[in-house]
Parts: structure tokens; C-alpha cells; sequence
């Protein structure tokens, strides 16, 4: 299983010099093997995915977590979906009012994007899951929502050997009274359980965190608190707050890791990471 991350900023791009390091694009997250690639989230990302997309590949799946902006907007300037040969299927949560593919042509309809859903040259199939569990190609997968505004999935992906999970957006300790104590009752507990590596939501510094309870963001504190719940063996920080730099990134981490050692790898998640499980 090769996990290669084209986009980890969230709520909005933000290129810059003083992001270089760590990449400004939003949320999109490459998994692969053999033939089957699955694509998690559609930010801004998902573009330079497109522009190098695999040769000899003529199906895709994305996995969207939920269809707030940053994890659709690049959607549109995904190059497979003007390829009338090619296969793509969307997968994404389950609403009480309005079907997925009603949500998704709301924004890929004028006055947002010149172009229609229903007119994409590769006219893409919409499958809505909720608490679901499906296999595509050779990997397992589990969806359930998480504490998040909206309708919001988190994934954990299997190959029988490897397990990845994927949490962008997620606040933890907004579903516990006594978190990270009681992980029967921690949002994405069971995604995450024992996980190889896992990329997980740590937009806020500890004191940005307090004042934003509630609006479905970790801090960097809660993510590694709910990495060493769910006994991961690797983490990376995920869904970078569109003005922390890369400077500002490196000081969350090293704040929290001289205060405490943790049982398991610990990074800041990169626009360019290549990282192979097995």
C-alpha cells in the first residue's frame, strides 16, 4: 500500500513562501496498489494528482470525507473526469434532506464551475455510505461518521497486511466528557484502533483550540492524545490552519513532544510525502 499525499492544508489554500515545506494545497490523499487507486478528499490537491495521474490506469474511486469547500474545489480541475474512458466513482456521506449527487451538482453547476456534474465526459456514478464497510480492489474499507458540522466520514483503509486511517477533520474531545479515557465513547476510536499510520486533524494550537470548541477541529494536543488512545504506530499531523507556516508547524509539534514522549512516530504531514505500508 503506497499513501501519497498531494494536498494537507484545510479550510482554504494557502501558498506561500513560508509554506513551501509543508504545501498550501487542501486536503487530497493518494492510495494505491497495483492497479486500484482511491483518492481521499478532492482539495485543491486533487489537480496536481490529475496532471500526473498514473498511466495505464483507467479507473478511479474518491472517498470524500464531507462537502465542505476545501475538500470539493478541486473536483472540477481533476483531469480523469474529461476522459470519456475512464471509470469514476464517488463515494461520499449520506444526508437526511438532500442526496449526494443533488450536493454535489450544487456546486458543479453555474454560477460556481462553468461545467455540470452530469455533463463530465467520463459521467461519474455517486455512491452515498454512512457506517458502511466495502471492498475495492484489494482494500477493505470502513466508513463512519465523526464529530464534525455536517454529515462527516472518516475511513479506515485495509490491504490484510497494512491499515491506514483517515481522519482530516475531526474533534475528539468534543464526544467525550472524560477524553481520551473512555474510547468506547471517542469519535473514530474504532477507525483508528491500532492503525499504521493514521492522518488525523491538528489545525489548532492548544489556546486556538479553547475559544473554537465546536467547530470540528482538533488541537495538536487532542490528535496525539487520540493517537495513543487508538495505540497507532505512526501519525501524521493533518489539515494545517491556513495561516500556520511552516515554522509555526515545527513549534506545535516540538512543544508537545518535549513535554511528553509518545509510543508512536509522530510528523507533520507534507504536500509530496510518498510513504509505502507493508
Amino acid at each position: 500500500m503506497i499513501v501519497t499525499i498531494w494536498g494537507s492544508r484545510g479550510s482554504l489554500p494557502s501558498p506561500s513562501p513560508e509554506n513551501s515545506l509543508y504545501g498550501g494545497n487542501t486536503a487530497c490523499v493518494q492510495v494505491s496498489q497495483g492497479d486500484t487507486l482511491l483518492v481521499l478528499d478532492a482539495g485543491s490537491g486533487i489537480r496536481r494528482l490529475g496532471d500526473d495521474f498514473p498511466p495505464g490506469i483507467t479507473k478511479v474511486d474518491i472517498l470524500l470525507t464531507h462537502l465542505h469547500l476545501d475538500h470539493i474545489m478541486g473536483l472540477g480541475f481533476f483531469m480523469p473526469l474529461y476522459l470519456p474512458d475512464m471509470t469514476v466513482n464517488i463515494w461520499g456521506p449520506t444526508s437526511t434532506k438532500e442526496s449526494l449527487d443533488t450536493r454535489l451538482k450544487r456546486y458543479l453547476s453555474p454560477p460556481l464551475f462553468p461545467i455540470r456534474l452530469q455533463d463530465l465526459p467520463c459521467q461519474p456514478h455517486v455512491f452515498e455510505i454512512n457506517h458502511s464497510e466495502f471492498e475495492i480492489g484489494p482494500f477493505k474499507i470502513k466508513s463512519a461518521y465523526v464529530c464534525h458540522p455536517g454529515p462527516t466520514l472518516g475511513y479506515r483503509i485495509e490491504n490484510g497486511r497494512s491499515v491506514v486511517t483517515y481522519l482530516p477533520d475531526h474533534e475528539p474531545a468534543l464526544g467525550s466528557s472524560n477524553f481520551p479515557n473512555e474510547p468506547d465513547w471517542t469519535s473514530g476510536y474504532d477507525l483508528a484502533q491500532g492503525a499504521d499510520l493514521l492522518l488525523h486533524d491538528a489545525q489548532f494550537a492548544k489556546e486556538e483550540y479553547l475559544p473554537r470548541v465546536g467547530w470540528g477541529h482538533s488541537s495538536v494536543n487532542d490528535a496525539l492524545k487520540f493517537a495513543k488512545l487508538a495505540e497507532v504506530k505512526k501519525m501524521l499531523l493533518f489539515h494545517h490552519d491556513p495561516s500556520h507556516s511552516d515554522a509555526k508547524l515545527r513549534t506545535l509539534l516540538k512543544g508537545e513532544t518535549e513535554r511528553q514522549r509518545f509510543p508512536f512516530e509522530v510528523g507533520i504531514a507534507a504536500e509530496g510525502d510518498v510513504l509505502e505500508l507493508s
